[in-house]
């Protein structure tokens, strides 16, 4: 393969080198990129293709081949890549001749640019067609990921640790400077990664098995240089501009326009908590205490094309994430940050978990998971699924907002217990079935306090055949005009 050398010693192991960074101050990485890659246009970046034979479509054996990512935009830091093809790891060399330029951007391009390197890493696997390669899994920037399983496109992304999300300081994005891609073997392949941060070192070690579902199956250990009390363990980032729950929010020809709509918790105490997603006036974080977590996850409900009616984006076709830990992760708190926005350009959306002891610089702490990426419904096992959430103004009320919830089976014992602050009243509760065996509806009317800003509401759907029934929980804050 070109730029491939040979590893003159036997090569360290990533989890030993994230140990040795950890035990020494944090050292700044890379000068600003060089020519031709500094200082592109979106436009500009995308005339940047890896060429095939030389850093795309490289063979990984018999199911994978892998292409190598050039820097630029967004992604300036360098990435060392290993590949090991069974003799053991060796480097990869970095050279702007693996790369197509096209001449609408670039008028001359320089045989070597020493301080450049490669932004990440592509993984294709014949996902839909025994005769294509697909995309599978992409590795770019800091330390985010993404997957994809059949017939779907890329939305929502993870990332290997997240630090100071939602909080009063500027996050920081810890991100991959050495990644290694192991052999693959049976259907599946192994990458290990190495993250450096000035507040962290880590190591990420997963495995992906592509196929209908994809799933990535994920250590990662982290070696905290301070103590920090605001990680993010298995974070997922997506994207929500509007919906139904506020759809005056975007003036858009499109009903909906989101890559998640609804965090799904399975919690240790065996409730699922349905939580519809919202793009507030304010950045809104929500805290779901827990003690040892089964699952959560951002979930692309709706599955048609015309609940988007968007021929381009397919947002109907993007996956959804399922985080499942392996093992007791304690206690803590599953984390939504939510973030205004006014475009769909921007992730604005985070989840994560965070433990409830700060981790404390000088000691190690090892996490392990799996992200299932899938289109299925957020429902198996749960007593009463939720179909959609809706809401608007009760226009013959002023001040007042109606929220509609439909959920799976009959109204016949579906007793909804609703809790809210005593700032806010609910009325109107009712319950009654939808036509054609659809479902059941659940509809209330909000009506705020003066001066209150924000609500938590929860719903407890109990039905007398589950003693952890589902809950529908949402976050009221008033609209970016100040109503209800």
């Amino acid at each position: 393969m070109p730029g491939l050398r040979s590893a003159a010693r036997p090569a360290e192991t990533l989890l030993a080198k994230a140990r040795r960074l950890a035990a020494r101050p944090f050292a700044a990485h890379a000068p600003p990129l060089p020519e031709p890659f500094a200082d592109l246009s979106y436009e500009a970046y995308r005339g940047i293709r890896p060429l095939p034979g030389r850093a795309a479509l490289l063979d990984h054996g018999p199911k994978f081949a892998f292409d190598l990512l050039p820097p630029g935009l967004f992604f300036p830091d360098p990435v060392r890549i290993d590949v090991d093809d069974g003799s053991g790891p060796t480097p990869v060399d970095f050279s702007p001749d693996l790369f197509a330029f096209d001449d609408r951007f670039f008028a001359d391009v320089p045989d070597t640019v020493p301080e450049a390197g490669f932004s990440g890493l592509r993984l294709r696997h014949p996902l839909n067609a025994p005769d294509r390669l697909d995309e599978v899994l992409v590795l770019q920037g800091a330390s985010y990921f993404r997957a994809i399983g059949q017939d779907m496109v890329y939305g929502l992304s993870a990332r290997g640790v997240a630090l100071g999300t939602g909080g009063p300081a500027p996050e920081e994005f810890p991100r991959f400077t050495h990644l290694r891609l192991h052999p693959a073997r049976g259907g599946t392949v192994r990458i290990e990664g190495v993250i450096d941060s000035p507040s962290l070192a880590g190591h990420l070690d997963m495995t992906l098995r592509p196929g209908r579902d994809t799933v990535t199956d994920i250590a990662v250990t982290l070696l905290p240089r301070r103590d920090i009390d605001d990680i993010g363990v298995a974070p997922l980032t997506s994207m929500y501009l509007k919906g139904p729950l506020r759809s005056a929010v975007s003036d858009d020809f499109r009903p909906r326009v989101h890559d998640s709509d609804l965090l799904q918790i399975e919690n240790g105490a065996g409730e699922r908590l349905w939580r519809p997603i919202a793009n507030p006036a304010r950045v809104e974080t929500s805290a779901f205490v827990d003690d040892g977590p089964a699952s959560f996850g951002l979930f692309q409900t709706p599955r048609r094309f015309e609940d988007y009616q968007d021929t381009e984006a397919r947002y109907h076709a993007r996956p959804s994430a399922i985080v499942r830990p392996a093992g007791d992760w304690g206690r803590g708190a599953v984390m939504l940050v939510e973030i205004p926005t006014g475009d769909e350009f921007m992730d604005n959306v985070v989840a994560f978990w965070r433990p409830e002891v700060p981790l404390l610089a000088g000691t190690e702490h090892r996490f392990t998971y799996s992200i299932t990426w899938t289109r299925a419904a957020p429902q198996d096992g749960a007593a009463r699924a939720v179909l959609q959430s809706r809401s608007g103004l009760a226009h013959h009320r002023p001040g007042a907002r109606r929220y509609v919830v439909d959920v799976t089976g009959g109204p016949d014992g579906l007793r909804p217990e609703i809790t809210a602050p005593a700032t806010v009243a609910i009325e109107g509760v009712s319950v009654f079935a939808l036509p054609d065996g659809r479902g059941t509806r659940l509809t209330f009317v909000l009506l705020p306090g003066e001066g209150i800003d924000a609500a938590d509401i929860r719903v407890a759907l109990h039905d007398g055949q589950s003693s952890a029934p589902s809950v529908w929980v949402h976050r009221w804050t008033r609209a970016r005009d100040g109503g209800v």
